[in-house]
């Protein structure tokens, strides 16, 4: 009769941890509407789907292959991208723990006991010795999930560990967006310094001229003296320069986290040709701006919260923890698995919460509070992410038309330096005219420059903006 009593408590018990594997009191989840227009762009014009550079591989847009190089080891050394790695390793190790509270644990105990007994301890027969032998298998303490509290606890994990994933892939966007610039950085350094120099190597030039001419009476003091000062400014723009792109390439090995080779430092043609853009539409869905990493991250921060919820309110209930075990006995190791040596024991407890000073109530206070804070994070990130979007859209917009003005400025400054560079070789200006004909000229070819970085900046913005594309989602 015992055996049927017990057998059907268990079939009962396992009833029960089935229906509770569907319960769950936490609230059903649902996300926020997004705090941000529908589009991004111009009013008015036709929205589009996410644009090509959305879904673009960082290789299919860093097309310079040094620079690819430098990003493959910048992925492989870079140490804040390796925590990030270990950061989702804890977190699906702290998600795999948590789905084994989900089953019992079974553990299997062996054991054999020796003890002898003194005389005074046992009158009348003097002293004894005594042995005795087990085996048992069975689980301890193992709770009955009837209302969802395990089950929150293990959706809350999952999703924390979901949401450190993206921030890897923020991570190891944020480090291919970082590398890519500071690589460009170094190009336009490289460009400033060799203008530097080109400008140096002609005021020598033209000092050696002038003295000649000074020499002859064909130009006066005030003329060589003007030429030995621009030579000397120019000796400092080319020493700026330099400390300039030492400091570049250092910030370049740092974000990589190793030494870059030299053959890897990028020419003249990097700031225009290095980086692809896909071609974007004037007005784009806002709805693309829902697969960035740093956003999907707040939305997972956002589940934990509210399976927090569950958890939090299943522990009102009554919690029923089982541990059972079964095996065999005996005094005598040799008589253990004879036959009537078995034994059994199953001991359910039953725990409720009848007094507790209103912690119960403040921890489920702090779940809602946790989840409304995790509701504004949310926000807040989609609508930073809409700002940077829309900021680096409007930057786009007039840099191809600057980028033109530019380089027309510097055509007409050069033809001005040379028309005055001539006629102060021919003796028909002094050295002023040609003095400001050359400042303007290198302003106006070191500010192409910095537009030039400017505009390749924009791009590497852009892939970063509109979250990196699928290639964010791999691993390491």
């Amino acid at each position: 009769m015992i055996c049927i009593a017990l057998s059907r408590l268990t079939l009962a018990l396992a009833s029960a941890a089935i229906v509770a594997g569907c319960t769950s009191l936490a609230p059903r989840y649902a996300p926020p509407a997004a705090p941000v227009p529908s589009s991004i762009g111009v009013a008015g014009n036709e929205t589009a789907q996410a644009p090509a550079v959305a879904r673009l591989a960082w290789d299919d847009v860093f097309l310079d292959p040094r620079l690819q190089q430098v990003i493959a080891l910048a992925l492989a050394e870079n140490r804040d991208l390796r925590v990030a790695v270990l950061n989702i390793e804890q977190a699906r190790a702290r998600y795999r723990i948590g789905r084994a509270d989900l089953l019992p644990g079974v553990a299997a105990t062996a054991n054999e006991t020796r003890a002898r007994r003194g005389g005074a301890s046992n009158p009348g027969d003097g002293a004894a010795s005594g042995r005795s032998a087990s085996v048992e298998v069975g689980f301890s303490a193992w709770e009955l999930d009837l209302f969802g509290r395990i089950r929150s606890l293990n959706d809350q994990a999952l999703a924390t560990y979901l949401s450190t994933e993206q921030a890897q892939r923020d991570a190891r966007l944020s480090l291919i967006a970082e590398v890519a610039a500071t690589w460009l950085t170094v190009s336009a350094d490289q460009q400033r310094l060799a203008l530097a120099q080109q400008t140096l190597q002609s005021q020598h030039e033209t000092l050696l001229l002038t003295g000649h001419l000074h020499a002859r009476g064909a130009a006066s003091g005030l003329d060589l003296a003007q030429v030995q000062a621009s030579v000397e400014r120019a000796r400092a723009d080319v020493a700026a320069f330099t400390t300039q792109l030492a400091q570049s390439r250092i910030a370049l090995d740092l974000v990589v986290g190793s030494p870059v080779e030299a053959g890897l430092f990028p020419d003249e043609t990097a700031l225009h040709a290095g980086i692809a853009l896909a071609t974007l539409p004037p007005n784009i869905d806002s709805s693309v701006l829902l697969q960035r990493p740093d956003v999907r991250a707040a939305e997972f921060t956002l589940q934990a919260a509210n399976a927090n919820i569950g958890a939090a309110r299943a522990a009102f209930f009554p919690s029923i923890s089982l541990t059972a075990s079964a095996g065999r006995g005996s005094d005598q190791l040799s008589s253990l698995f004879d036959g009537g040596n078995r034994t059994w024991s199953f001991m359910p407890s039953v725990t409720l919460p009848i007094f507790n000073a209103g912690a119960l109530r403040a921890s489920l206070d702090i779940a809602t509070i946790q989840k409304d804070m995790g509701v504004a994070g949310y926000e807040r990130v989609i609508q930073t992410a809409f700002a940077e979007v829309s900021d680096t859209l409007a930057a786009r917009q007039q840099l191809d038309e600057q980028l033109d003005a530019h380089r027309r400025l510097v055509d007409a400054s050069q033809r001005g330096y040379a028309l005055a560079e001539a006629r102060f070789r021919n003796g028909m200006n002094s050295y002023l005219g040609t003095l400001d004909a050359q400042r303007t000229l290198y302003t106006a070819r070191q500010e192409r420059i910095s537009l030039r970085l400017t505009e390749a900046s924009n791009r590497v913005t852009l892939y970063k903006v509109f979250g990196g594309g699928t290639d964010a989602a791999s691993g390491m």
